[in-house]
């Protein structure tokens, strides 16, 4: 075992930190120039889904629960449209510092037959005096075929209250981030 003295380690560890420092002033840029791109967002498709009475528990220790039903809806993009079926159903929850949350677990059925899964979460917090604006990360269990394409990949969507058929509804718009 080797044993340096104070200095000689300080000098040892001198050298190495020098010598990293310069290989990296040293680094050639990527192809984009040393510039990390940032990723775009492409449009999949909107949908607007319909909501039943929702179902209050109460209080719990983590906030004010709500349960409120899908009944259904439909959806629309460039590369696919159908229907949002009836039987989901989206857990809330609102704090005392004012984020809410909301878990929405869902089937969508394409105009081809196919029946898809997609669970929603998000979480706002409403700034003082600011507007509310609401995130989501969709996640999708397409089957293997021709809408397998939603499997996998990075979802962002946006979320507001809105009216479908008449009938109380939330409008989804979702992007996949490339």
């Amino acid at each position: 075992m080797i044993r340096l003295s104070g200095a000689l380690l300080a000098i040892v560890l001198m050298v190495v930190f020098c010598t990293g420092w310069a290989f990296a002033q040293n680094a050639k840029p990527d192809a984009n120039g040393g510039k990390v791109e940032a990723p775009h967002l492409e449009f999949v498709f909107e949908e607007y889904v319909t909501l039943g009475a929702s179902v209050h528990p109460g209080a719990t220790p983590y906030g004010d629960r709500n349960i409120v039903p899908i009944t259904g809806g439909a959806f629309f993009g460039p590369k696919i449209k159908g229907k949002v079926m009836p039987g989901g159903w989206d857990w809330q929850l609102s704090t005392k510092t004012g984020c809410h949350s909301v878990h929405a677990n869902y089937f969508l059925q394409a105009d081809d037959g196919a029946i898809i899964n997609i669970i929603n979460e998000g979480t706002s917090c409403a700034a003082p005096g600011g507007k509310v604006k609401f995130l989501t990360t969709p996640r999708f269990e397409a089957p293997l075929g021709p809408d397998a394409w939603l499997n996998g990949g990075a979802y962002v969507g946006t979320l507001e209250l809105s009216k479908w058929d008449g009938k109380v509804a939330v409008h989804i718009r979702i992007y996949r981030a490339e």
